[in-house]
């Protein structure tokens, strides 16, 4: 084997070695059991996902009255192809 793909092996030993050292001492020193985290994490996505459908549907309703003020002003202009023409 040549030097550098010693030093490579060497390499991915201590990063290997370093994370399994790493998961152990998480799983010595963690603040929460595993239940307690995996309900905290439920109810995060949770609030995310109604957070996200009420920005969705905030949104939806901003695009709707742009596209209607757009509709009425081009319907009340006598020279619709310009105001088309100008929002698009």
């Amino acid at each position: 084997m040549s030097e550098q793909g010693k030093q490579a092996a060497k390499v991915a030993a201590v990063l290997a070695g370093g994370a399994i050292l790493g998961a152990g001492l998480g799983l010595l020193f963690a603040p929460k059991t595993g239940a307690q985290t995996r309900r905290d994490l439920s109810r995060y996505a949770k609030k995310a996902q109604v957070q996200a459908l009420r920005l969705g549907r905030s949104m939806q309703s901003g695009v709707k009255e742009v596209m209607n003020v757009r509709n009425n002003g081009a319907k009340n202009c006598e020279e619709p192809s310009v105001l088309s023409a100008a929002l698009n």
